[in-house]
């Protein structure tokens, strides 16, 4: 089990990097995330969803995403409550409160992938959550040193050198530890090193020195990686290149979910696209796309809050483009009502008003992973994607499709062609999509950058460094 000191310490990365040596070497591997918290989420398939990490994991690992290398995923719909997710599939809406109690029922969920696992792989990777040193949610732990202690499993402990203070990092979290599960870590991985080494030694044998244990990998910082992100949003993210000739503005909502839709748009050369926070106005762009969102109204609502309704407004007078994707694309419409208390308080809110489209938030999650074609270009271009939503949006005869789906209309786009609304999300991965797309919104380019197989490359340059971490862990 790989556990970290701190959020963001690179589990996730080392737990890919450990799933993709191990392939390598022909073992039947598999990742396992017991519980996670994150908004960017994939489809399974099994026809559930998992968080978006488990997903890159699992490609590192030569196989498809499965529902039981993440049984429980959290998907935060407010600063207190969120959508509790079991195998899969939505279970409940629940305050932090309530699910702490639920936790014991959330942990036979674990334990029973954790069987399903264990009977059909030889190795598994287990990625901790935050850090076991959180002493305040120690009781009914299933996320980190609960789960090695359930299952008996040894635990790597990681940490960011990159933050700084990393050796009083290893320190506190073994002192937040009880005697036995100290024990259980069999070693320290210091990450995102970049310098000297030598300067590093002493630091190393005065940890060693001090806490008995190993350090069994120091990896270096990897600059210009495409992995899909867990969760937050880093400011690395937010730029292509202040040069490239076309500018995509993303609003960042307070529910945010899937903002690797836009990785794709990240990596290419000649687009810079900038995540704009609150506070801060909207600039002038050839490009504004709505996000997803896990909380489309109050989001919505956040939204107005900033202004961005009226940037939006005078970014299509100009005869700039829009996009809507999932939530985003629901805001566009007239009005998105809630009448089940799906997200929040039963009710309705007035939508941006730019498409002629309604929204009816459901208590069913549509989870499908779906092909089909574009309908904005003269010949057909291929589309794939997947859509994970609570809600059923309905079209006026006054908008035009924006993709066909086996056949179906899918989405909406204003009748001037200037705003496109739909429910794919990972639209912007396939090479001739992300090309036809950004044609449509006004960029003149031959570049069609190729996410999966930079992703690909990213998984082997992070396996590459963590060679001497699997030596040292099979020395053990």
């Amino acid at each position: 089990m790989v556990q970290g000191t701190t959020s963001d310490a690179g589990k996730s990365t080392v737990v890919a990097a450990l799933c993709r040596l191990l392939y390598r070497q022909g073992v039947r591997v598999v990742p396992l995330k017991p519980q996670n918290m994150a908004l960017n989420s994939a489809v399974t398939i099994d026809g559930g969803e998992i968080g978006r990490a488990q997903a890159l994991q699992a490609l590192a690992a030569g196989l498809p995403a499965h529902t039981d290398m993440n049984p429980v995923l959290l998907k935060p719909s407010s600063d207190t409550g969120a959508q509790v997710i079991i195998h899969g599939h939505v279970r409940a809406d629940m305050n932090a409160r309530d699910y702490h109690q639920y936790k014991s029922i959330a942990m036979s969920a674990v334990l029973e992938s954790y069987a399903r696992l264990q009977s059909n792989y030889d190795a598994i990777i287990v990625e901790g959550a935050g850090s076991p040193a959180e002493v305040n949610l120690r009781e009914r732990d299933m996320a980190n040193m609960g789960f090695a202690e359930a299952v008996d499993c040894p635990v790597i402990l990681v940490a960011d050198i990159d933050r700084g203070g990393v050796f009083a990092h290893f320190l506190g979290t073994l002192a937040c530890l009880s005697e036995s599960e100290q024990k259980r870590i069999v070693g320290f991985v210091i990450n995102r090193f970049r310098g000297d080494i030598s300067l590093l030694e002493p630091g190393l044998t005065w940890l060693e020195e001090k806490t008995g244990k190993p350090v069994l990998a120091v990896l270096p910082y990897l600059h210009g990686l495409q992995l899909d992100a867990e969760d937050a949003i880093q400011s690395s993210q937010s730029s292509q290149s202040a040069n490239s000739k076309f500018k995509i503005i993303v609003p960042v909502i307070p529910r945010i979910s899937n903002h690797t839709d836009f990785d794709a748009l990240r990596a290419h050369p000649d687009v810079d696209l900038q995540f704009i926070s609150i506070g801060t106005p909207i600039p002038a762009a050839d490009l504004i796309i709505l996000p997803g969102s896990k909380n489309t109204r109050a989001d919505l609502t956040f939204l107005q809050e900033q202004g961005w309704q009226a940037a939006i407004e005078k970014h299509l007078r100009y005869g700039g483009k829009v996009i809507g994707i999932c939530g985003g694309y629901q805001m566009l419409g007239q009005i998105v009502s809630d009448p089940h208390g799906v997200e929040g308080a039963p009710g309705e809110s007035a939508g941006l008003g730019l498409l002629d489209i309604t929204t009816e938030l459901t208590a069913e999650k549509r989870l499908e992973e779906v092909s089909g074609t574009c309908a904005f270009t003269d010949v057909p271009v291929a589309v794939m994607g997947y859509e994970i939503h609570m809600g059923i949006t309905y079209a006026s005869n006054d908008t035009l499709p924006a993709f066909k789906i086996n056949g179906d209309d899918e989405g909406a786009r204003s009748p001037d062609d200037l705003i496109l609304g739909t429910y794919l999300h990972g639209l912007f991965d396939h090479p001739d999509a992300c090309h036809a797309l950004l044609q449509w919104a006004g960029l003149q380019s031959e570049l069609k950058p190729d996410l999966a197989a930079l992703r690909e490359k990213s998984i082997d340059r992070i396996a590459d460094a963590c060679i001497p971490l699997l030596q040292a862990l099979q020395a053990l």
